[in-house]
């Protein structure tokens, strides 16, 4: 191993002498990097190998190349690139070879030496790359992909890419993403044929000389991928996809077509299919006015775009009388209102279009839950106060089992001010019951602190308590111990804590809210604090290292503290603290020890 390593760095030597000769280093940096080259080289000499130390190194010759790189631009040096920068190149070449040997799975190695081949124009390396890569992971398209791209725009293939193309789909005969990139890809190579022969065109040139085929020209190739990926691939998704990329290319006309047609036969039902075709009537031009401004008429214009979409739209909701459907059309027409325009008459029309479509949707018993809160959004914010509040009954009465839409009806109520609050409140935790309405009771509570008297609020709290679940209590318990506190004062928390530790379950930040409390006092008692300590480890003493470490840095820092009780109090953590978290106390431990914590 060390006759391997000393013969590796002796192939260094000659580079090394070349980069003090020519000026690019100092005899002081050669030493630095060929003692920094011993030590990695070392490493990946081990017989146990490790991926870091591989990556190091690489990451290593990098740097050193960037930095030539960097010493040559300075300078204005550009010789004896061959001796210097092609060793390093075929060294790292050699590092990531060894490495991805050793970790074929690795994807992520395999990329780092794609960008590294990509980085220094390494393209007959690269090309042994990708064969390499694609031959032991088959199974993940993109990296496919990846590599007929650069086929394709690289090394200027349309062939070779094709054929990446093909091998790919018998791996993968269902996969959408590889028929969108091998169908833009036939396009691509199509328009850069197109431009060939435009220029030859004008050139006068024989075009006898080349061999053009019109049905290529014309994106043939691309209609038979798309016919084929038809066949295999079911949904409106992909066929909405490759209908965007052909819009890209001024010569698909036909074929945007055909897609069309075929989007409309077989996904006739489908919202989407119907969502494409009123947002196409966006990218149609109108008829132009005359005798108005320009401003005006582009205003004029948009408005009737927006118009014949929402005709679109009006259709398809009766045709397909669904939410999803709904929900397409209540998109569209928030992203037009959402839209910035200097015109208060179109957005005036944007917002009254808006309103109409949710109220519409809302009366065929179609609009979505979650398009409830954008509506009362939208109502409160164009302050239609009455409509809001009927809008959020309604919507309880709906949906009379969701949590959510009740503390929308509730934050409706509390920020008109209403005097039903209270009544809502009661009808929402009547017909939640205890299961899931913690944010009920938690909104009331907080609701109840700014404005109701401490005594109802604290009556509110205790009620909260017993109609909560176990579990949910615990929040409960916290809140009302932080409020005690802020409105009582040190006396009563007290109490309510003696008081609130009759009935588990807890929390680990209840008992710290507590300690935290006494903490702020004048007169601290370490005896309280023990207390509060000794109740929380009854609950949490196997789980919570820290609490045992806070513990003993209370019994060290406090002045009524007692160090001597520290080794008790160590050995009861490691008899009750379970699995790894025993380890972690005592290193935890160990630097409190030599006050590092």
């Amino acid at each position: 191993m060390a006759e391997r390593t000393e013969r590796r760095l002796e192939d260094r030597v000659p580079e090394l002498q070349q980069l003090e000769r020519v000026g690019l280093f100092t005899h002081k940096e050669i030493k630095a990097v060929l003692r920094k080259a011993s030590a990695l080289e070392y490493k990946i000499q081990r017989r146990a190998l490790r991926k870091e130390d591989f990556i190091a190194y690489i990451q290593y010759e990098i740097n050193l190349l960037e930095l030539i790189k960097k010493r040559r631009a300075r300078i204005g040096y550009s010789f004896k690139k061959d001796e210097i920068e092609h060793s390093i190149l075929q060294r790292v070449h050699s590092l990531f070879n060894r490495a991805i040997g050793k970790w074929k799975d690795d994807v992520q190695l395999w990329l780092s030496h794609v960008a590294f081949c990509k980085q220094w124009n390494s393209k007959y390396q690269l090309s042994k790359v990708f064969s390499s890569m694609l031959a032991i992971h088959p199974n993940k398209p993109e990296l496919w992909i990846m590599a007929a791209k650069w086929e394709m725009e690289t090394q200027l293939s349309s062939e070779s890419a094709r054929r990446l193309f093909l091998r790919a789909l018998r791996f993968h005969p269902e996969c959408s993403k590889l028929y969108q990139e091998y169908f833009r890809m036939e396009l691509m190579h199509a328009e850069k044929q197109r431009r060939e022969r435009k220029t030859f065109e004008q050139a006068k040139m024989d075009l006898g000389l080349f061999s053009y085929s019109e049905e290529i020209l014309n994106g043939e190739m691309a209609r038979i991928i798309y016919r084929d990926a038809a066949k295999k691939i079911k949904g409106v998704q992909f066929h909405l996809a490759v209908l965007s990329i052909a819009k890209l290319f001024d010569f698909t006309q036909d074929l945007q077509k055909e897609i069309l047609e075929s989007l409309q036969t077989q996904y006739a039902d489908d919202p989407l299919t119907w969502d494409y075709m009123a947002r196409r009537e966006l990218e149609l031009g109108s008829l132009p006015s005359t005798g108005l401004t320009t401003k005006q008429s582009k205003i004029s214009e948009m408005t009737q775009r927006e118009e014949r979409c929402c005709a679109v739209f009006e259709e398809a909701v009766r045709a397909v009388p669904t939410e999803d459907m709904w929900k397409c059309y209540i998109t569209f027409c928030l992203e037009r209102y959402n839209r910035k325009s200097n015109s208060e008459e179109l957005k005036q029309k944007r917002l009254e279009r808006t309103l109409s479509v949710f109220n519409k949707a809302h009366e065929s018993n179609l609009l979505q839950e979650a398009l409830y809160k954008q509506w009362l959004q939208l109502l409160l914010e164009c302050q239609l106060f009455e409509k809001a509040t009927e809008v959020a009954e309604a919507v309880t009465k709906r949906f009379s089992q969701s949590v959510e839409m009740w503390q929308m009806r509730l934050q409706v109520l509390i920020q008109l001010k209403s005097e039903d609050v209270v009544q809502c409140f009661e009808e929402a935790v009547k017909l939640m019951k205890a299961k899931g309405a913690l944010p009920l009771w938690t909104l009331w509570v907080e609701w109840s602190e700014g404005t109701n008297s401490k005594e109802d609020t604290e009556a509110l709290y205790q009620r909260s308590l017993r109609a909560t679940t176990p579990v949910e209590s615990v929040t409960m318990k916290e809140k009302y111990l932080d409020w005690t506190y802020r409105n009582g004062g040190y006396k009563k928390v007290r109490r309510v804590f003696a008081s609130l530790c009759e009935n588990r379950p807890f929390s680990v930040d209840f008992f710290r809210k507590m300690i935290q409390i006494e903490k702020e006092q004048e007169s601290c008692k370490m005896l309280r604090l023990r207390e509060y300590y000794e109740r929380a480890l009854r609950e949490f003493g196997s789980t919570g290292s820290d609490l045992w470490l806070d513990y003993i840095k209370e019994e060290l820092s406090h002045p009524q503290g007692k160090p001597e009780n520290c080794g008790s109090i160590h050995w009861r953590a490691m008899k009750m603290l379970q699995g790894d978290l025993v380890e972690d106390f005592i290193s935890k431990y160990t630097l409190l020890q030599t006050g590092h914590l």
